[in-house]
Formats: structure tokens, sequence, C-alpha cells
């Protein structure tokens, strides 16, 4: 993980809202300064680095990303939803503050993050890709999506294809956006953005199988939330359906595929890789 990446990224981060300006923006502040691995925006900045480009470049989308994925933890963890207490070893939003405030917290920056876009530098022929790549990431056609599937699965056994097509949508397309944005800033071929897509989406289901492993082997102190929600929950998982290491061999699996489709990239440097081997091996 590049160093220098995290903290041009927290940097934009810290700036952006302060809870001396009242209520709503503590909140926002609160949930977005949790910490985290930042992993959305680090996979922009490390994407155009690997492939010769300028990382800072993509700071403004790798941003919006990591807004629009902090305002989905702040609904997900929400009573309607899975009623969470604990998020990155704090109190969840809504516990610190309260429903109304955390649901406003989400919206707004839900909709901020549009405007980090807007406000970035590029032309309109960078921005409204961007902007049309975010939107359906993020909505309908993506992440809730996705998070509709998953609770319409609960107290239920999905089959494999059934979990993936849950994930895929509900974490695996803002992991997927990140390297796609990359492309659209870079403006790569559309064979180089094909590799891409599909790395994105080899990447978001990757980080979710290891997710499902953490929520087995890790401990509150290491993920920052109870061990074995998904459990409590009644949730499939890879783990639920697989077993920990047949798991643990379709990570492998993944991660081989997904290494020829970035050495498929050329020229590329082995930051990209590093990054999602980082993934595949994280404890929390």
């Amino acid at each position: 993980m590049n160093k220098q990446f995290l903290q041009d990224i927290e940097e934009v981060i810290s700036g952006l809202y302060s809870a001396k300006d009242g209520r709503l923006f503590d909140s926002m502040h609160y949930s977005l300064s949790a910490g985290g691995k930042r992993i959305r925006p680090l996979f922009v900045l490390t994407t155009i680095d690997s492939l010769g480009g300028n990382a800072v470049d993509g700071l403004s989308f790798g941003v919006a990303l990591e807004m629009i994925h902090t305002y989905s933890l702040i609904h997900d963890d929400l009573p309607a939803m899975d009623n969470d207490d604990y998020r990155r070893g704090k109190l969840t939003n809504h516990k610190h503050f309260d429903e109304a405030t955390a649901i406003l917290a989400g919206d707004a920056l839900l909709t901020d993050s549009f405007r980090m876009i807007t406000e970035s530098k590029f032309d309109a022929d960078i921005k409204l890709p961007l902007i049309s790549l975010l939107s359906e990431a993020a909505g309908s056609k993506g992440m809730v999506y996705g998070q509709m599937l998953d609770m319409e699965g609960e107290h239920q056994t999905l089959g494999l294809n059934q979990m993936e097509q849950v994930h895929s949508y509900k974490t695996g397309e803002l992991i997927r956006a990140a390297f796609v944005a990359a492309g659209i800033i870079m403006k790569l071929s559309d064979e180089k953005m094909q590799l891409l897509d599909q790395i994105g989406r080899n990447v978001g289901l990757m980080f979710q199988i290891q997710d499902d492993i953490l929520d087995v082997e890790g401990s509150f102190e290491e993920i920052g939330k109870p061990v074995g929600s998904d459990v409590e929950n009644d949730k499939s998982t890879y783990v639920s359906l697989l077993g920990l290491e047949q798991s643990k061999a379709l990570l492998k699996e993944k991660f081989e595929h997904t290494e020829k489709l970035v050495q498929a990239l050329r020229p590329v440097n082995d930051g990209l890789l590093q990054l999602i081997r980082f993934i595949i091996e994280r404890n929390k």
C-alpha cells in the first residue's frame, strides 16, 4: 500500500467537514473520518500510477467513492437494516448521534459525492462519464440493488451464483468503479477498459470472500465490529456455503486469475498487484 497516496486521500477527507459547522457536519465527519482502509480511492490512485499516469488525478473520484461507501455504512448499520452498534471500533453513527441525524448524514454524503466530481479539474468529456459511472455503481443498478438482494436473502440458503450476484452488486460495484474510473481518467483503449472492468469485478468478490473469512477468524479488536454478525443475521456467506478451507481456495483461485489480467495491462508496475494482494491478506 502506497503511504503517500493514503496521506493524500486523508488530507482531502479531513478538510471536507468540521464539527464546528453544526450537528449534521459533525455526524458526516464522524463516520467519514472513522478510519477504514480507503481501499476504493487507493485503487483509483494506484491503478492510474501503475499504468504510468499521475495518481493525484484520481483523488476527486476516489474521495467521492469513499463518501458513497461511508454513506452506505451509516445506513447499513441502522436498526431497519443490520442494526449494528459498532463500526471500526467506534459506536455507529446512529448510536453516537441519533437515527434521524444518521439518515441525513448519509443522504448528504451521497449527494455531496457528485459535487466532488463536478468541481474537479477535468473537462466535461471526463466528468460526464465519471458521473454516469458513479451513479450506476451506487444506485439501483449497483450497490443499492445489492443491498436489497442481501436483505431479501436473509434467512435463506443461497446458492453460490445467487450469493455472487448479491456481492457483485453490494460490494463489487463500487470497487469495479474505482478501476474503470482510472481508465476513463487516463483515456485508455477499449481493450484495457475491459480488462480493468474484469479486474474490478474479481477484486470486489475477493474482498467479500476475505470479509466472510474474517467474520469467522477475526476478532473485535481486529475488525472493529462483533465477530459472527453474519451468522447472527442468518446470512449466507462463502464460509457457510463452502466451508472455511474451500473459501480460502476460491480466494486463491480468483487472485491467480486476477494476476493474469493485471499482467495483460502491460506496461504496469507492481503497485496494483501489491494492493490487490493486501486485500486478500488483510486481518481487518
